[in-house]
């Protein structure tokens, strides 16, 4: 691949392309803590404010918008999401992102080297010389390597593009992969897989036709398993 076309591939997944009410209703997280998680907060102490950065450090610093999300945010905010249903604390995820970006020189959670067993974040680490292999790095822990078969992959859910090893496409109905958010397909909006379609797109059509499924078929060329797909997918998203 030329280089300004890596260059490009790589922008596009910095690109802030959504709003923050859309990421809250996309990744079921409040718009409270999405705003937190992604610009800080200050929080008042008797000697005066403080003020707390943010857990998702964005690659972008264009203040034309303030309150946009690259598809890495969201991915990023997908993972500490999972990491804080699995018990860590928000302290420890922001110095464990420190500790990680000596390491490898990332600023994201959205990469396939992310683990945790339930209580610790752990880093997979490529050895070489005599360990050579694959161990898991136990972050904040002074490098404690850890046994991987105690290690739950977060990213089931996710594609992870082969050199970066960075997110590249979420698939969000959990078991259901013909829904897909892909940054270079439809500027990042949730699609049929295969066929650029928006879900919203199908939902409204869906809808207009009173709720049946086979005149959206002919119309848009789906398989009805693909409307069914768009239709609970967007239906899911109703708050």
């Amino acid at each position: 691949m030329p280089a300004i076309q890596k260059r490009e591939f790589k922008e596009q997944y910095n690109i802030p392309m959504y709003f923050n009410a859309e990421v809250a209703r996309l990744a079921d997280i409040s718009r409270y803590r999405v705003r937190r998680w992604l610009e800080g907060y200050v929080f008042k102490l008797e000697s005066g404010q403080r003020r707390q950065r943010p857990v998702v450090q964005r690659a972008w610093q264009d203040q034309t918008y303030p309150h946009y999300a690259s598809f890495l945010d969201l991915v990023d905010l997908l993972f500490v999401k999972r990491f804080l249903d699995y018990g860590v604390s928000l302290q420890k995820l922001r110095k464990a992102l420190d500790e990680a970006k000596e390491i490898l020189g990332t600023d994201h959670f959205a990469r396939q080297s992310f683990f945790t067993d339930g209580k610790n974040i752990c880093l997979e680490v490529k050895k070489s010389g005599k360990e050579k292999g694959e161990a898991f790095l136990e972050l904040l822990s002074g490098g404690q390597w850890v046994i991987s078969n105690v290690i739950k992959q977060l990213a089931h859910q996710i594609d992870f593009d082969k050199t970066t090893e960075l997110a590249c496409r979420w698939f969000p109905a959990e078991g259901n992969r013909k829904v897909v958010l892909d940054p270079l397909v439809s500027f990042g909006r949730p699609i049929i897989i295969g066929k650029g379609i928006t879900t919203e797109n199908i939902f409204d059509l869906f809808i207009a036709e009173g709720e049946t499924i086979q005149p959206v078929c002919n119309w848009m060329d789906l398989s009805s398993e693909e409307v069914e797909a768009a239709v609970n997918f967007e239906k899911s998203l109703t708050i």
